[in-house]
């Protein structure tokens, strides 16, 4: 009887852990992407607008985009984006970077996140895909 309620354990566990992890998704990235249309863009034509373009985000420092006028808090930040500082900024850029004049909510859920990152890392800094 022990070893059938150690296995059922081991079951629910594997189950609890299976469906806490999350693949990161492309497709559904790109549709939370949609948030961020109005302001940004991505790809081989993207251009800068409301906001910089977001190729080549991630290992780019904040405020770097040629051709774009950056807050000096953006100038200053001193930020590299990488997944965890992007993580933290999407979800209240207000509070990661006083002073930027980025007016967005933010996107709390860590799937969204992920999934977001996952689309953005797509694009080179030349805007094709890796």
């Amino acid at each position: 009887m022990m070893t059938r309620s150690f296995v059922t354990a081991l079951a629910l566990a594997a189950i609890g852990f299976a469906s806490s992890a999350h693949a990161q998704d492309v497709a559904a990235g790109e549709k939370s992407f949609n948030k961020c249309r109005a302001c940004h863009q991505v790809g081989e034509t993207a251009k800068n607008g409301v906001g910089p373009e977001l190729n080549g985000l991630f290992g780019r420092k904040s405020g770097s985009v040629a051709g774009y006028n950056y807050t000096d808090a953006n100038k200053n930040s001193g930020i590299t984006w990488d997944d965890a500082v992007f993580a933290d900024y999407i979800k209240d850029p207000k509070a990661k970077i006083p002073g930027t004049k980025m007016a967005f909510a933010g996107i709390k859920k860590e799937d969204e996140i992920k999934d977001l990152t996952a689309f953005l890392k797509q694009f080179a800094a030349d805007g094709k895909k890796k």
